[in-house]
């Protein structure tokens, strides 16, 4: 775990969100919770199903499937799904609070270990996990399995080794060893070992037909945003863990140079940045697979 982050529900909670602003991060919820909203429109949830989760963390799709299901008065139930206990503590918690007792269970699992039984699912939702897989394959094999005929998965991920890099924001003749940097963060953001950017909608759509899935689909969202950089705003940047089990960015670049060459070039972003306004491209895929 990142010495910045305690647990899997702070860093949803908190750290994700530390290299933000307040306006930025009011933007950032408000378009996670339109995420959720498309995944769980999708799924296209009928009162009697059960709704598996996975990986739910903050609780996002499951708290908006079992709302469906409430709404409906339906007999059906969503399962909670998370191999971090404290992530289900956390929705359990919320669930308390709101006298909520009824149409769900918890389950700490992996997501290559579900361990239900197969066919017993009729939607499972996903946002942001297989972002957090190496091997992804495994995992949607085994969503797969516990699918019932017919059964569809939904889910959100982040394409990151699209995503705008700091090299395409930056003058060359303002950063001391640009083109070093440049090739380093080129060399980061596209190795095949890191979950984080090892795969994009095409190695997606591989791994859904190697499952078994018949009916599947893959659509590419982007998303634009502006807005001007301050100096404090920088070093959050290279210093947030992307999760609390892997390296922020400034370690990344401490693979490739000493600590003062790596201080040396963030120094040299923010004096570059500071004050522009720059513009982020974020790339992500929905996915819609029928077994």
């Amino acid at each position: 775990m990142s010495t910045l982050c305690k647990n899997w529900t702070q860093w949803l909670m908190e750290t994700r969100f530390s290299a933000l602003t307040d306006e930025m991060k009011s933007q950032t919820i408000a378009w996670l919770d339109s995420v959720g909203d498309a995944v769980v429109k999708m799924a296209q949830i009928k009162p009697d199903e059960t709704v598996l989760d996975i990986g739910t963390g903050t609780g996002l799709l499951a708290f908006k499937a079992l709302d469906v299901i409430e709404q409906a008065a339906g007999s059906g139930k969503v399962i909670f799904s998370d191999k971090f206990q404290d992530c289900l503590d956390s929705c359990k918690g919320f669930l308390d609070n709101h006298a909520i007792n009824a149409n769900y269970e918890f389950l700490n699992a992996s997501c290559e270990d579900l361990t239900l039984p197969e066919n017993s699912i009729d939607k499972a939702l996903m946002r942001s996990v297989l972002v957090h897989i190496a091997d992804k394959q495994p995992a949607i094999n085994e969503i797969y399995r516990v699918l019932k005929p017919g059964g569809y998965f939904c889910a959100f991920e982040p394409i990151i080794r699209s995503n705008t890099r700091y090299w395409e924001l930056l003058e060359p003749g303002a950063i001391e060893n640009y083109y070093e940097f440049k090739d380093a963060e080129n060399k980061i953001m596209s190795d095949v070992t890191d979950s984080l950017c090892n795969f994009d909608d095409f190695t997606l759509k591989n791994n859904l037909v190697k499952a078994g899935f018949n009916d599947s689909s893959t659509l590419i969202h982007t998303i634009e945003s502006k807005y001007t950089v301050t100096r404090d705003m920088v070093i959050p940047w290279f210093t947030s863990p992307p999760s609390p089990d892997r390296p922020s960015m400034k370690e990344r670049f401490l693979k490739f140079f000493d600590e003062k060459k790596v201080d040396k070039y963030i120094k040299d972003v923010q004096n570059n940045l500071e004050g522009k306004e720059i513009t982020l491209k974020t790339n992500s895929v929905l996915i819609h697979a029928t077994k």
